[in-house]
């Protein structure tokens, strides 16, 4: 009988030893399974054909754009770009909505920016960029991104967001 129990307790021991194996092996291949991912954002602007603004070389204009500063100069780069603006039934405005100004956390070391759209100074206010002759069959105007003073003492890490708002005109 002492046999008979001894194999019994040997075939459970192989079991228990033979599924911790492969319970083992099956755990240990998921640690070492590798992944490939392709993570993919498509964006597609269609613009009407009776009013648009946008830029022209770069759609993606604007998401992260970068002023650098000349430590000779003390200044800051200034951002360019061409915009193609029609509107087949007048002209073309347009104003900033939000604050124009690089900002570090200080209000007092802020920089103003200068936004000019050809050769309208951009404000809070809509005004004509593009008059009814030109924006009827489509113009180009350049956006200029400047900065203005730099305050004495201003230093750190600057952002700034805005947004260019335009709209058909009269």
């Amino acid at each position: 009988m002492s046999s008979y129990i001894s194999k019994q307790v040997t075939h459970m021991f192989k079991q228990v030893v033979a599924t911790s194996l492969v319970a083992l092996a099956i755990g240990s291949s998921s640690v070492f399974a590798a992944e490939s991912r392709s993570d993919i954002r498509i964006t597609a602007v269609i613009p009407s054909t009776t009013f648009y603004a946008q830029p022209v070389n770069k759609p993606e204009f604007g998401t992260a754009e970068v002023m650098s500063y000349n430590i000779i100069t003390k200044k800051l780069s200034s951002l360019v770009q061409p915009f193609e603006l029609k509107a087949s039934t007048g002209s073309v405005k347009a104003f900033i909505e939000g604050n124009s100004y690089l900002f570090n956390g200080a209000s007092a070391q802020n920089i103003p920016l200068i936004v000019k759209l050809g050769s309208t100074t951009l404000t809070g206010t809509s005004s004509e960029v593009a008059a009814t002759g030109t924006a009827t069959t489509g113009v180009s105007q350049l956006l200029d991104i400047s900065a203005g003073v730099i305050p004495a003492g201003a230093t750190g890490s600057y952002s700034a967001d805005f947004t260019i708002v335009f709209e058909p005109g009269a």
